[in-house]
């Protein structure tokens, strides 16, 4: 069978899991409010191909808080009101590109996230967030080493 890949399409705010041309599924997203780029601590959301690296979280629970790539006990009666979090599954970003080789040292990750209000519009540090739902989903049908194209 034809390996799956996703492209991410920041102009759309969307994911999309494809089996060559074809579109499998189509997700919204939201990558970083401080636009595109590669320059650390730049917050950007890099450009180019990449793969996927790692995957983490596939034994948690959906909605487990990561610090560090590490589940921890999150007990905030309303986690909505904590910025930024990273959430239920992390897909680990290595860059293929001169320009992207450092995505995995800025750790860049597609993941969940507790805003899923701001989903469809930039408002991460650099990261393509996902619903929590959509993350797991994903998860489970990506392996390391699957492709992945992030355009403007």
């Amino acid at each position: 069978m034809t390996p799956l890949k996703i492209v991410i399409r920041l102009d759309q705010q969307k994911l999309y899991l494809c089996r060559e041309d074809e579109i499998v599924r189509t997700y919204p997203i939201s990558s970083s409010r401080f636009g595109v780029g590669s320059e650390p601590g730049s917050f950007k959301t890099p450009l180019g191909r990449f793969e996927i690296a790692e995957k983490i979280g596939g034994d948690q629970p959906l909605n487990t808080v990561f610090r560090g790539r590490e589940p921890v006990l999150f007990e905030q009666p309303d986690w909505t009101s904590e910025p930024d979090l990273i959430t239920s599954r992390i897909l680990w970003l290595n860059g293929l590109e001169v320009h992207n080789a450092n995505t995995k040292e800025r750790f860049i990750y597609i993941h969940g996230t507790n805003q899923e209000a701001l989903l469809a519009s930039p408002a991460s540090h650099g990261c393509i967030r996902m619903g929590n739902a959509d993350i797991g989903q994903l998860f489970s049908e990506v392996e390391p080493g699957t492709e992945v194209l992030i355009q403007e």
